[in-house]
């Protein structure tokens, strides 16, 4: 099981300079943690310490806890600046996390029983993604790490939306909630029959 957990310092030496200097010289990611009723604190973290932690997805839709000496922040991470040729984290931005207020988060969609797909097993289509994650409003204890699509009884041509969606209790889509009720997955017809391939390259 993941820690979803993170050791940091508190930075007083802040500026363009002074960041560059804690990744060449010292291997750290500057960061700044913002939100809540508190005033943004400029913090450092190891690089190889988020690099880990980057490498399970679920860190992207998870509280995570950083130690900063005596004291701890429940955060989220809100942006990441990479380095645009070695995609190495530059720069963290995390949001306080306060227990009784709702918040929002990027999460991933996880799509099962594809192979089982009605409309994909029984009637040759194809299975197309719209959307790859979404975003939720809930509060801290009510985040999921992730939301499944259930694809077993979606038909040719149908098309699933958020409405869609079966929802952990307490999350709501912030899209629904402006009115939008985006697609989230479809079955289409495969656009070169494999029939037809075949067919194909036998007059020729």
């Amino acid at each position: 099981m993941t820690d979803f957990t993170l050791n940091a310092e508190v930075r007083s030496d802040l500026g363009k300079g002074a960041s560059r200097r804690l990744r060449r010289n010292a291997n750290l990611v500057p960061a700044v943690i913002y939100g809540g009723d508190k005033a943004p604190l400029s913090i450092s973290i190891l690089a190889k310490d988020l690099a880990k932690l980057l490498e399970t997805e679920a860190s992207f839709s998870h509280v995570i806890t950083l130690n900063l000496g005596d004291q701890k922040e429940s955060v989220l991470i809100k942006a990441l600046q990479r380095h645009p040729a070695k995609s190495f984290v530059l720069h963290a931005d995390f949001m306080r996390v306060v227990a009784d207020h709702k918040l929002t988060a990027i999460v991933p969609l996880h799509y099962i029983n594809q192979e089982n797909c009605v409309g994909v097993k029984n009637q040759g289509g194809e299975i197309l993604h719209n959307l790859n994650e979404v975003e939720v409003s809930c509060l801290p204890k009510d985040l999921p790490e992730f939301i499944e699509v259930d694809m077993a009884k979606v038909e040719m041509g149908q098309t699933l939306h958020m409405t869609d969606l079966k929802l952990p209790k307490g999350v709501e889509l912030v899209a629904l909630a402006h009115g939008s009720d985006l697609p989230v997955a479809n079955v289409h017809q495969p656009r070169v029959n494999k029939e037809d391939t075949k067919e194909e390259g036998a007059a020729e």
